[in-house]
């Protein structure tokens, strides 16, 4: 069973610990392929979550456990990423079963703080800001989310951050569902504009035998909407065919397959370039497509919003 631990100090009293007990023990990084400097450090894996834990989180903590030494699970509900309390109050709260979870993948350390513990005094006055990036898609749906997201990534880096083990400085690695493209994005520039001494592992969506992106909030989905929401998924692969093969995506084919789904509004749905998140200017609707790119979609159904996006490239 993962230590489990609620406070700072603890965590990081038990991240040097483990990581005295245990660097090297798990190759460092080798299976990375990462060469045999980086393989010879000790290495630590980070998963930030906010709990409710589905398959889509153990992929995550899988790569994670795969890949490092020691690894840490954070399960923090962030209240700053919400917009509505109503939301954030029926956020699904389910740690002994996450833990059970994690336990099974062979976790090290959960970290499970209260938001006292996180914000000592009330919401911070200082916060991170995720710029122009944030300004479009689900920043634009959801002022101040991703300045939430970053100000929480943020602390859990410094706390996290694992000094020198065995007498050897120690790879530190974040791990990122891929189905939070633009937060991933997001994160990645953080990263490199403030110098956080952190690698940012994005890994794969993780979606059900029928297509639909696995998240929390698909158990709020009765079975009509969720039968509905999975046009979501079949929109993606029109564009992921397409793409594939060499030809004009024509991105409007696939908002009016959405919008011809009865119990679906659609947010949006866009090709974007992966790095900047800025909507494809050439290579998308009359020419062949050549490039790389990433469409990505946000709909409610039912009354809860659902996120999804798909890679594209031409084959």
């Amino acid at each position: 069973m993962p230590i489990t631990v609620g406070t700072k100090a603890e965590l990081r009293s038990e991240i040097a610990r483990l990581m005295e007990e245990h660097a090297g023990r798990r190759g460092g990084g080798a299976s990375l392929g990462l060469g045999d400097a980086s393989a010879a450090r000790p290495s630590l894996g980070l998963v930030p979550t906010m709990g409710a834990l589905h398959d889509g989180h153990r992929s995550l903590a899988e790569a994670a456990v795969a890949a490092n030494d020691v690894v840490v699970v954070s399960i923090f509900v962030n209240p700053l990423q919400f917009g509505d309390p109503e939301d954030l109050e029926r956020y699904p709260r389910t740690l002994e079963a996450d833990v059970a979870l994690l336990d099974s993948i062979g976790v090290d350390l959960v970290f499970a703080p209260s938001v006292e513990e996180m914000y000592p005094g009330g919401d911070p006055l200082v916060r991170v800001t995720a710029g122009p990036l944030a300004e479009k898609w689900e920043g634009a749906s959801r002022p101040g989310h991703f300045d939430g997201v970053l100000t929480v990534v943020s602390k859990l880096f410094h706390l996290a951050l694992p000094g020198p083990a065995a007498g050897r400085p120690a790879v530190f690695r974040a791990y990122f569902g891929q189905k939070d493209a633009q937060q991933v994005a997001i994160v990645r520039r953080m990263v490199k504009d403030l110098d956080f001494p952190v690698e940012v592992v994005g890994v794969p969506i993780v979606r059900a035998e029928d297509g639909l992106a696995l998240s929390s909030r698909n158990q709020f989905l009765d079975e009509q909407d969720r039968e509905a929401a999975l046009v979501l998924s079949r929109a993606l692969r029109l564009m992921d065919e397409r793409a594939a093969a060499r030809e004009p995506l024509e991105p409007d084919d696939a908002v009016a397959l959405i919008k011809s789904q009865p119990g679906v509004d659609l947010d949006y749905f866009e090709v974007v370039d992966p790095d900047t998140l800025e909507p494809l200017a050439f290579n998308c609707r009359e020419t062949p497509f050549t490039g790389e790119a990433l469409a990505i979609v946000a709909a409610r159904v039912g009354g809860v919003r659902l996120i999804d996006n798909m890679p594209l490239a031409a084959r």
